[in-house]
Parts: C-alpha cells; structure tokens; sequence
C-alpha cells in the first residue's frame, strides 16, 4: 500500500488473521484500512472483529445499503433533516454540520416512520463515506474520516422524553456503532445548553469509548468553540455562522445552499390524529400543603432502564431530587434535592439506571411555612425495549 501502516508486530499478526478468516466474504474495495476499522471497534481481538465485520455484512444485506444510493428518502426528511458538507478539513476530510437543535424529532415521527427516518440517516452515511473514499485517494488515509459540528443552539429536551423519539434515537446510535466504527475523527458538540448533559448522559450508554473520546462538548462560547474548530479547519471551509467565511450568494452565514438546517415541520403535515398534543393528559396534579412533601416510588424494571421527569408548578418554587436505594436498604442522593424555579420553566431530565433499585422522587414543601404548592408532573420508568438489546431489530 502508499502509505505505511505503523503497525505494532502482534497488531499486524491480528490483521494478517482477519483478513484471512474473512477473505471469503471480502470484496476488492475492503482493503487493509477498513479491516483496521474493525480490529480497533474490537481492540484488536480478531474473534470480535470477526463476528462484529460479519453481522455488519449481514445487516448490509437485510437493509440492502448498497444500493442505499436509489432510496428515495421521503420528502420531508430530504426537507428537515439537519445535516450537509461544508467543506474539508486541513487533512481533505469532509466537514459535516449538523444542527441538532433544529431537529424536529417529534414532528417527523407524526409524518413518518421510525425506519424510514434511520434508512435516510444511513443513506447520509454512506454518502458521507463515499465522500471520504474521494478525498482518501486525494490526499491520502487521514483524509478517510469524517469531521462534525455538532450545533446544539436551540436545543429542547422534552421532546426526547416521548418514547418513540427516545427509540428512534437510540436505535440509531446502536446501528452506527455496530456498523460504521472508527469513522469520526472529530466532532464538536457546541452551544450545548445544560440541559443536553441529561440526554448525553442517556446517550454515551451506547456509544463505545473510541466515539466518546472523539466528542468535545462546549458551552455556548463562541470564544471557546471557535478556536477549537480553526485548529482543523481552515475558515474557507466553514461558514461565516461558525467563525469561518462561507456565505451564501445574498450573505446568509448559515450557508443554506449547501447546508439542511431542519426546523419545525408545520402541524398540518401530520398524518395522524395527534395534531394538538394534549400533552396535559400526561400529568399529574397535585396540591403540596405548606410544611408537607410528596415521594413517588418506582422500581427499575431491569439494568439500563430509564427514570424521566417533566414537571411545573404554579406561582411558587419546590424542591425537587431523588434518591436510590439499593438491595440492602441504603438510600443515596443520585439527584441532590434543591430548590428548583419550575414556576419560572418546566424542569425535565433523565436518569439512567444502571442497576436494579428502588427510586424515590422526592417533591419537597416543608421549607414553606406560608404557601401550599401546586404541581404538574409526568415521572415514568421506562424499561429498554428489545430494540435497545438487539441492534439488528430496528421495526
């Protein structure tokens, strides 16, 4: 090959095996670069690579991805789905920006199904890689993986608490990592706003370490972003939006002609019923006397269950937190109790549980001596579907 693997001896005997256990089921393309894909997912266990490469060839088979390239996404993915290139990196990799902020998850789920919203990210996927075949044979392997900005500007929380999107999503995050591994060389998560902690914390259950450590969050800073992103990019590769220099013809900075920045699908192109969200049917109401607290009980189902809470109270304050306990009867804080301004904006979050336990929503008054509090909650346990378990299993 042209370039020069910089393989550790055990590490080139591992790929030399790979390949061999694997030679009957290779085709021409699949060279020495995208075994290494495997072997790294893996760490190196050839057993592991092997099975994941295999299950990866017959997920391709089932969902027909190579010929990806003729599926007609539905139009209002082609419309509202946050992503595009903008340009490369210093080492020729394409730049991906994504405005995750924009991305109308609940909206889409109205017009159209689950499946047909993961084939359209994997039709992107795959775009993306064959853009990156390209820039390889330019400027050689480092430009053969993918650098994202991530923009969480605008980012809600709540739609994400509906389980369908919260399905959708991790169904997703299960697919690209069983399939696509060792693909991202960078992405930047900015203006990520405090409540995107919740969901990040939900979502790295599924991520595997390599991605992890590929992801920089940063707080809406431009100052602190900014930088960052300059030292792999150069500014005529990324919009003006981002503190580069693209613009569109009449100025925009967003670079629209080049970019899909999503946005919210418009109620009327709902297929179903649920036009109005009468989301108030979800809640319950209830009236905390002064000096008086509330606890709500609830059992995790099993390991990787999900604990979410959305809740608002009227005129006043509360004070809100829950506590664990574990089979032996010992309670701990695993979200402090403190005072929280829900009268001001609804509080909502998530919680993973990672073992089997009894959890205690704790919604406390007994600060107030004057005023009884009135409050609006949904709190549900939500277990991990077999779509969680299975990353084949995507109906």
């Amino acid at each position: 090959m042209s370039e020069s693997l910089n393989l550790l001896d055990n590490q080139r005997f591992a790929l030399m095996k790979f390949r061999r256990v694997m030679t009957s089921s290779l085709q021409p393309h699949h060279d020495d670069y995208f075994l290494l894909r495997w072997l790294k997912a893996r760490n190196w266990d050839v057993e592991g690579a092997e099975k994941m490469l295999r299950n990866s060839l017959q997920w391709r088979k089932q969902w027909e991805v190579d010929k990806i390239e003729e599926y007609n996404e539905p139009e209002v993915m082609k419309k509202y789905t946050p992503h595009g290139i903008c340009g490369y990196d210093k080492e020729g990799s394409p730049v991906v920006v994504i405005t995750f902020g924009e991305f109308d998850i609940y909206g889409l789920l109205h017009v159209t199904t689950k499946k047909e919203i993961i084939k359209t990210m994997v039709k992107y996927l795959e775009y993306y890689l064959k853009m990156c075949n390209e820039q390889v044979k330019k400027h050689g392997h480092l430009a053969g993986k993918i650098t994202v900005i991530y923009d969480l500007e605008g980012f809600n929380l709540k739609p994400y608490l509906w389980r369908p999107a919260t399905e959708t999503i991790i169904s997703s995050l299960q697919i690209y990592e069983a399939n696509y591994p060792e693909i991202l060389k960078m992405c930047f998560l900015i203006n990520a706003p405090k409540m995107f902690s919740f969901a990040f914390s939900i979502a790295k259950k599924f991520l595997n370490d390599y991605t992890i450590s590929k992801l920089k969050m940063f707080k809406p800073d431009p100052t602190k972003w900014g930088p960052a992103i300059l030292e792999l990019i150069s500014p005529d590769q990324i919009p003006a939006y981002y503190g580069g220099t693209l613009k569109d013809p009449d100025g925009n900075p967003r670079l629209r002609t080049k970019l899909c920045l999503g946005g919210k699908i418009p109620k009327e192109m709902y297929l179903d019923k649920v036009v109005e969200s009468d989301e108030s049917l979800e809640y319950t109401t209830v009236n905390i006397r002064k000096g008086d607290k509330i606890k709500l009980s609830l059992d995790s189902s099993e390991e990787g269950s999900v604990l979410s809470w959305d809740f608002r109270t009227e005129d006043y304050d509360i004070k809100f937190g829950i506590l664990k306990e574990d089979a032996s009867g010992i309670k701990t804080e695993v979200v402090p109790i403190t005072r929280i301004d829900a009268h001001i904006l609804n509080e909502t979050g998530v919680l993973t549980c990672e073992k089997l336990a009894k959890y205690f929503v704790i919604f406390d008054n007994t600060y107030s001596i004057m005023k009884n509090k009135k409050i609006h909650y949904c709190i549900r346990m939500l277990p991990p579907s077999e779509e969680f378990k299975t990353t084949n299993a995507i109906e």
